[in-house]
């Protein structure tokens, strides 16, 4: 026995002296790395670091080998060394940070992102539609979110205390002058674009980039798909209308073609319903769209999209103006709109983006008086009630963003920007007199940004962006800058400030008065930690207006736009929080908003908070799938502090506004809900998928009162509210050849 293990030893004294031990360290600086992986290259031996960084191991190897050592977030390392039986190697390695999207830190300040693939990303895009009180609509998902403002009676986003107008959205970058249906009094019209047309959405409640401009306070990037994952036809039934579509893909994946059409009559869901308009004209909607995409390249990509809608209603309300009289509104609305874009990258680390767009627009109103019999009736010292007006605008966008990549994910970007507007009106008055005219703009930008990575931790973007107006014959030049800094492996620090402008708005023009751009200034701090499960977001936020538009009575007795004298600020705190951890099989999110915020602009008689700002708002999101039932269940809760108003009335003898009547909303409380059945779900081999669909907005019937509106001479008010307390969807939705389930659940919420 003895002399066994005698032999035993003396053999692996003798193997181990045939080998190399190849110890040593690694390091980023003066801190160790652990789990590094350290090899010898084409060979199986090697080892990783300890949580001091040290490494060892021995190789039998021999000769000159190329040691290798790599980790996540650094740059490999590579030494040769010299191996020699029964020597020992040492190896000291210092490893360099490398720049990459999956480590490096994102400027995130003031924006809000929903994407499939951005690692910062808040909401995923099928977020934007999951959500019970957007019902299918893109910026009524996006009022969840913090920042921005539960107004009920205008469409639009009002963001941080901007109006509506302040927000501007645009399609593949380029500008889209009419994203919303035409405007009705005290109702908010829903957007044109199917949530489903976006594979990306950017909702920037501030500080947004360069590339875009003429909004003081939001901006909205979406970004169309590129190609569908196969053919696909899908047809719709509900209570309000039919739709249908066809979606081709061609064998080889290198182009697509698709056209939908869709009809809405509101008059079954009327007929249940109670509305507080009385409908002379249902409201009756045709919509049809077209798509065709087409790979120019390896990395290339064509994409040309199109509408068409049409829309026609009339209806009348009491009067507040002449009791027992109604007041009558009558509208047609004719769209296209058409958008081709292409992108490219042109080899040596450069990359072309350029897209185009146009939109033609008719809108023919009919306003006037009815008695209580229904008939047309004109009223002395009313005729101004009785008016059409026809309006008719043609824009086109343009834009081109040439970009060229630098270090690690550092860039530069810049090029131009090109948006022609004509807007021709013709007013006819009660007597017939017509009134023409139009409102020509060609608004020209240069801009440049580059986004600098100074380490994985610290990135800056820096850019600015130079504007020139046509119709003021005004430039100006905005600068703007953030900064983000990683504070560990999931969270991060951002600021940001920039100077945004905007030309005055078509309703104050012309004007027999010198103007020029509105301007706002942003500041921005933000902390965020996202993880896989969960993310938290806080932001404060402060806002400075000048050169705001002042209305006044100036040549000719016209009401009008008189100077740039108007200014005022909105400062505050936003909130994100979402869990899908939790609770099992739950995902949930809260956002809460404080905005405090006063303007003197239009007629106000001084600084006062707007009608359409609520010092606090706060919504919560809750989604749950029920395997067992084959359900989807949706809830949504948005809650709002009450909002002022005012009567801003004109004293002719002292020529000045004054409020002669002002008060506070009620707080305004909604709670959605939505259940969809997929009875297939999970069904091998299935060819038809159908969806069952059950919405309510306002389930708990709550009187929700938007603002107030006072009769021409003041004396009498009556409050704004939603064209119903409550509305109830119901609808089947099939889809064949590829599971669209998702789709049609979620553009029915």
């Amino acid at each position: 026995m003895k002399s066994v293990f005698v032999a035993v030893l003396t053999i692996l004294s003798l193997s181990l002296q045939a080998q190399t031990l190849v110890k040593g360290r690694v390091m980023e600086k003066k801190k160790p790395i652990e789990g590094a992986s350290v090899a010898l290259k084409d060979t199986y031996d090697g080892a990783t670091t300890d949580k001091e960084g040290y490494f060892r191991f021995r190789t039998t190897e021999k000769g000159v080998f190329i040691l290798t050592i790599t980790s996540m977030g650094y740059k490999p390392f590579e030494q040769s060394i010299e191996l020699k039986a029964g020597d020992s190697v040492e190896v000291n390695a210092l490893l360099k940070e490398e720049i990459t999207e999956l480590t490096a830190v994102t400027v995130t300040a003031g924006t809000f992102e929903a994407s499939d693939k951005k690692k910062v990303t808040v909401l995923s895009s099928i977020d934007i539609v999951t959500t019970a009180s957007g019902n299918g609509d893109v910026t009524e998902a996006l009022k969840s979110l913090p920042g921005a403002q539960q107004v009920g009676e205008s469409e639009g986003l009002f963001v941080r205390g901007g109006t509506a107008q302040e927000t501007k959205i645009f399609i593949d970058g380029t500008l889209v002058n009419n994203f919303f249906f035409s405007s009705m009094p005290n109702i908010a019209a829903r957007g044109r674009f199917s949530p489903f047309l976006f594979k990306g959405t950017v909702f920037s409640t501030g500080g947004y980039s360069a590339l875009y401009g003429q909004a003081l306070s939001s901006a909205l990037i979406l970004e169309t798909i590129d190609f569908p994952d196969q053919s696909a036809a899908n047809l719709g039934v509900s209570v309000i209308g039919l739709s249908g579509g066809f979606q081709q893909l061609a064998k080889d994946k290198n182009s697509s073609w698709g056209l939908n059409y869709s009809y809405s009559n509101l008059a079954p869901a009327f007929a249940v319903i109670k509305q507080n308009q009385d409908y002379f004209q249902i409201p009756v909607f045709h919509g049809a769209d077209g798509n065709f995409r087409i790979k120019t390249s390896k990395t290339g990509i064509l994409k040309y999209y199109t509408t068409l809608s049409t829309s026609k209603l009339g209806f009348t309300t009491n009067s507040i103006d002449s009791v027992g009289y109604k007041d009558l509104f009558g509208l047609e609305n004719f769209n296209v709109y058409h958008n081709l874009a292409w992108k490219e990258k042109l080899g040596r680390k450069w990359k072309i983006d350029i897209g185009t767009s146009y939109t033609n627009n008719k809108d023919d109103i009919n306003s006037g008086m009815r008695d209580a019999q229904d008939k047309d009736i004109l009223l002395t010292g009313l005729e101004f009630k009785d008016y059409q007006l026809k309006l008719r605008g043609n824009y086109f966008n343009a834009k081109v963003v040439l970009e060229k990549r630098l270090v690690g994910l550092s860039a530069l970007r810049f090029g131009s920007e090109y948006n022609h507007s004509t807007d021709k009106t013709t007013y006819t008055d009660f007597n017939g007199n017509k009134y023409p005219g139009t409102i020509s703009e060609n608004l020209n930008a240069l801009f440049a940004e580059a986004d600098i990575y100074i380490t994985n931790a610290i990135a800056a973007k820096v850019g600015s962006r130079m504007e020139h107006s046509s119709l003021i014959d005004k430039t100006n030049l905005a600068p703007r800058v953030s900064l983000a800094y990683k504070t560990g492996k999931q969270s991060q620090a951002s600021i940001a400030y920039g100077l945004f402008f905007q030309t005055p708005e078509n309703r104050n023009l012309p004007s027999a008065f010198p103007l020029t751009f509105s301007r706002a200034a942003h500041y921005i701090a933000q902390y965020q930690k996202v993880t896989s499960d969960r993310t938290l977001r806080a932001e404060l936020f402060y806002k400075k207006y000048d050169d705001l538009v002042k209305t006044g009575l100036g040549s000719g007795s016209q009401f009008q736009a008189l100077n740039n004298e108007g200014f005022g600020d909105a400062k505050g705190f936003d909130f994100f929080w979402r869990d899908k951890k939790s609770i099992p099989n739950v995902d949930y999110w809260i956002s809460y908003s404080y905005l405090d915020t006063k303007r003197d602009y239009l007629n106000f008689p001084g600084a006062i908070t707007p009608n359409f700002a609520a010092k606090h708002t706060a919504s919560f999101i809750i989604k749950k799938f029920v395997t067992k039932l084959k359900t989807q269940f949706n809830g949504a809760y948005n809650f709002a502090t009450g909002r002022p108003y005012y009567n801003i009335a004109y004293d002719g003898q002292n020529n000045k506004f004054n409020i002669t009547d002002q008060g506070k909303t009620p707080a305004y409380h909604n709670f959605s809900f939505s259940m969809n059945f997929l009875p297939n779900i999970g069904k091998e081999k299935a060819k038809s998928f159908p969806v069952y669909v059950l919405s309510i907005s306002n389930l708990f019937n709550v009187r929700q009162v938007f603002g107030y509106q006072y009769s021409y001479n003041g004396i009498r008010k009556q409050p704004i509210l939603p064209t119903s307390r409550m509305f109830v969807f119901i609808g089947a939705f099939i889809s064949f050849g590829v599971d669209r389930t998702d789709d049609v659940i979620n553009s029915n919420l």
